[in-house]
Order: C-alpha cells, then structure tokens, then sequence
C-alpha cells in the first residue's frame, strides 16, 4: 500500500507551481540534439520548458546563464574548467568533472549527472593524408614543414584548441582556417585543408576515410556532457527534475550520439524527432 500511495502522490503533485525551465543550447548538431532530448524529457513529465535554440559559443551561452537569461543547459566538462574557469586540464573524467561543478557551484550554478559519452575536439585529417606524411599522433605534425588547420573562430583563442596546439605541442608553423558555412569535412575532402578541428562523436568519423590523431598531450580535455543548471532552478523544481535529467543523461553514450548527430547532420532528421524516437525507445518519453 505504501508504494503505491506514494507513486499517486508524486503523480498528482501539480508541476504548475514549479519555475520554468529555460533550456538553452549551444551552436552546433550534438548541441541541438541535446537540447532537444532534455527538453522533451521534461515537457513529458509535466515541467514548463522555454526554448532558447543556437545561442552561441560557450563563452555567449555562459553570459547568457550567468546573467539568468537561460537556466539550464547542456556543457562539456574540460570546457567549463580550460575554457571558462580558465584552468589546466585535469589528468582524469571524474577530476575534471569534479572541478567543472565546483567552478559552477562559486556562481550560483551547479551541474547534474555527466554523460557517459564524451565529445572532444580532436585533430582529423584525411586517412590518406594522415598515411602521405607518415603521422599518427599531432607530435608527429613537428615534422611537417607547414600546414593548415581549420577550426571555429573560438579555436585561435582555446588552450583545447588552436593555442594548445602552438603552446603545448610546439606547432608554430601552422595557418589558421576559420570555419564560416563550409565543414570542416568538405574543406578535407577539397583538399583545401591539412588538418581540423573534428569532433569525437561526429558521424564521419565512423568509417575509415578520416583520421584522427593521437592527443599523447591531452590538450583537448575530457569532455563528457553535464546539464548546467541554476541553483535556485534546481531547488525550486523539486527532486524529480534531477531524476528526470539524470535518466536522459545516463543514456547517452558514444554510439547513441553519433547515431542521433548522424541522423540530423546526414539523413537531414530534425533534432525534435529524432530526440522524440530516442526518448520513446527509452521509455523516458
């Protein structure tokens, strides 16, 4: 009887008096999937959602919680703690998770279970490029005379990126690229590029056509996913809102991401169904 009466209880708690979550979400595929998945996992469970798709950069979406426009939203840990807490790369997962919260935690925020699914920035080029200059790891680029490196604006100014790259590996000799519309991918394929900036979950990476090489420095982090959240959201929302955003989280791992990124960037889905076909598969929807 207990249990039961329990259950009706958390069933027939009216969500009305709860705050409205603003999700907010950055840039990028992986950035709307994400949004998505946890938006729709709260509307199911009764929560008020505003949408704030494609507000930018971290560094734009960072104001944009900091200054309460948005209350919640999907980051990578190593780039809270490089990028926005401005620190050195912790050596593990669990360490950089642990300092990405605390960052958090001095500004009012805090964040919600990890993903097991990490999407780093990653050094890709061409497996036949890769094979031509006889380079497996981004020390081995040392050798090679000069070279080009596409990225994302954001690049030239990111220790997990660009700088680390000048920095921590020594590759003076490279020319910036900037990413405007073109991908990354098409600039490789163009032979218009050397190298880029690729994504660990990005769905080309699935075959053999691109290669990525080895970070022995581990310049580009540990980078698993973490909701950022409001502390006064958080506690306003009552105890099922954690619940229901730990379980999305939880089942995300690398081969669900590409999936979902491969069938929004590839198959041209839309980030909502296919976050829809995921939550329903899931039971979390």
């Amino acid at each position: 009887g207990l249990i039961a009466a329990a259950g009706s209880t958390a069933a027939t708690a009216k969500p009305a008096a709860t705050p409205t979550i603003v999700v907010g979400t950055k840039n990028f595929t992986e950035a709307y999937v994400l949004g998505e998945l946890y938006k729709q996992a709260l509307e199911s469970a009764g929560y008020t959602v505003s949408y704030k798709e494609n507000i930018g950069s971290s560094e734009l979406i960072d104001t944009a919680i900091t200054s309460g426009k948005i209350n919640f939203y999907p980051e990578y840990t190593g780039v809270i703690v490089q990028d926005l807490a401005k620190k050195p790369s912790p050596k593990t997962a669990a360490a950089t998770y642990a300092a990405a919260k605390k960052f958090e935690q001095t500004r009012g925020l805090t964040l919600l279970n990890a993903t097991p699914f990490y999407d780093t920035d990653s050094f890709g080029m061409l497996t036949s490029t890769a094979k031509k200059l006889g380079v497996k790891t981004i020390g081995d680029m040392k050798k090679v005379k000069s070279f080009s490196y596409a990225g994302y604006p954001e690049c030239q100014t990111r220790i997990t990126c660009l700088l680390g790259l000048k920095q921590i590996y020594g590759l003076t000799q490279v020319k910036f690229v900037p990413l405007a519309s073109i991908s990354v991918y098409t600039l490789l394929d163009q032979g218009k590029i050397t190298a880029g900036d690729v994504f660990s979950t990005d769905p080309q990476l699935s075959g053999t056509k691109y290669t990525v090489l080895k970070d022995t420095k581990h310049i580009f982090g540990f980078q698993n996913v973490a909701p950022v959240v409001s502390q006064k959201t958080l506690a306003a929302a009552g105890p099922k809102f954690a619940q229901i955003v730990n379980a999305v989280s939880a089942k995300l791992t690398i081969p669900a991401m590409i999936a979902m990124n491969k069938a929004v960037a590839i198959d041209k889905a839309t980030p909502a169904a296919v976050a829809a076909g995921f939550l329903k598969a899931n039971h979390l929807k």
